[in-house]
């Protein structure tokens, strides 16, 4: 299994960014052993238009089951959704605590978007 989680840098330690499509980095994570990889989302930073939707092919190319963010918009919702990738909103707090409570039962997917479209 890999979790995505959303990121304002690049170690577990790290806050978890409530964007998505923006995000800076997306930390994806064995959550067994805790191994992960960062991958940077340098070219949807700026992006004026489909920023979610290239972040999400992103993450269906690096096969992640889980994404976790603080928010996930449509069309970025509809193409993990599409892949098989579950999704969890409303995260917070530092990345390793997001997995920790995700394995934990305390955080759950969810079967929308929590936000419209060009949310910033």
């Amino acid at each position: 299994m890999k979790i995505a989680v959303t990121s304002t840098g690049n170690e577990l330690i790290s806050d978890v960014d409530p964007r998505f499509g923006r995000a800076k980095y997306f930390i994806v994570v064995d959550p067994k052993t805790l191994e992960y990889d960062v991958v940077e989302n340098k070219q949807n930073l700026y992006s004026a238009h489909g920023a979610g939707i290239q972040a999400a092919k992103t993450l269906v190319d690096q096969k992640v089951d889980v994404l976790i963010s603080g928010n996930c918009g449509p069309k970025a919702f509809d193409v993990l959704n599409v892949a098989g990738s579950k999704v969890v909103t409303s995260a917070k707090g530092r990345v390793i605590d997001a997995i920790i409570q995700y394995k934990n039962g305390e955080l759950q997917t969810v079967d929308a978007p929590n936000v419209e479209g060009h949310w910033v």
